[in-house]
């Protein structure tokens, strides 16, 4: 690695950190960029260990001992403030180690992930970047093996979907997927049944579907305000409902992608 000391904020080598609460700006420079953020050094360890490719790091002189292993045959630069400027950069304390950069990988074909899969979880439009984090992590934790996300959810690459997942939105697989015409048949054909999760006169008690579920399901959670959409609801198979009780319509999606995973573990 190439420790690279800066006193000066608007050196154009640090654009990839600054300002990074503005969520406007990481958008428009993360998956425009090819990139995305990596923050702590276990997510780093664990972007690595993906394969994923560093561009550059951000950190305080006492993390580079611990980075200097981790980056151990990667040629890039690190670049070393204090915390002050650390702060004044990004716009916010950075306790947890370090921030990369990092390239992100080209995104597989749905019909690879459902190939060898038997559970996977579809989001549609979800935008709150914590829940997704939140349904990653479950995933990762409850034996589910892929994730499909819709167009206009949020990107699991953003900093705190990263974060809230503890880093296994860089371990579990995972893509966008086609609109709902072409999605339907991508699952059908490789033998899935879409479960969507919501609330339907017609909609199964979890319990009584994960006792006869059938051998390859995508379990389908919506947006956190709408829930899913009309279109989601046309392609599912069968609409899912978790029971609730004292006067409690329904989970956070998160929590509720969570419970179905758990109910569905074989």
């Amino acid at each position: 690695m190439q420790i690279r000391e800066f006193d000066a904020l608007d050196d154009p080598a640090l654009d990839d950190y600054a300002r990074l609460t503005d969520v406007a700006l990481r958008r428009a420079i993360e998956p425009e960029g090819g990139l995305y953020l990596a923050e702590s050094l276990t997510v780093i360890g664990r972007a690595l260990a993906a394969g994923h490719q560093p561009r550059s790091v951000l950190t305080s002189a006492r993390w580079l001992p611990e980075l200097e292993r981790l980056l151990d045959g990667h040629d890039v630069p690190v670049y070393v403030g204090s915390p002050a400027a650390l702060e004044e950069l990004t716009g916010f304390h950075l306790h947890r180690g370090a921030l990369a950069s990092m390239h992100r990988p080209t995104l597989p074909e749905p019909a690879e992930l459902l190939r060898d899969a038997r559970r996977v979880v579809v989001i549609e439009n979800v935008v709150d970047h914590t829940n997704i984090g939140a349904i990653f992590r479950s995933v990762a934790g409850l034996g589910a093996d892929a994730v499909f996300v819709t167009a206009d959810a949020a990107d699991p690459l953003y900093r705190r979907s990263v974060r809230v997942s503890m880093g296994t939105v860089l371990q579990v697989p995972w893509t966008r997927l086609p609109e709902w015409d072409a999605a339907r048949a991508l699952f059908t054909d490789a033998g899935f049944q879409l479960a969507a999760l919501a609330l339907a006169d017609n909609a199964v008690d979890l319990r009584s579907y994960a006792a006869a579920a059938p051998e390859r399901v995508a379990v389908v959670v919506g947006s956190e305000g709408d829930g899913l959409s009309r279109r989601a609801l046309a392609a599912a198979d069968t609409v899912v409902t978790i029971p609730m009780g004292h006067g409690v319509d329904s989970l956070n999606v998160a929590a509720a992608a969570a419970v179905a995973l758990y109910a569905l573990q074989v």
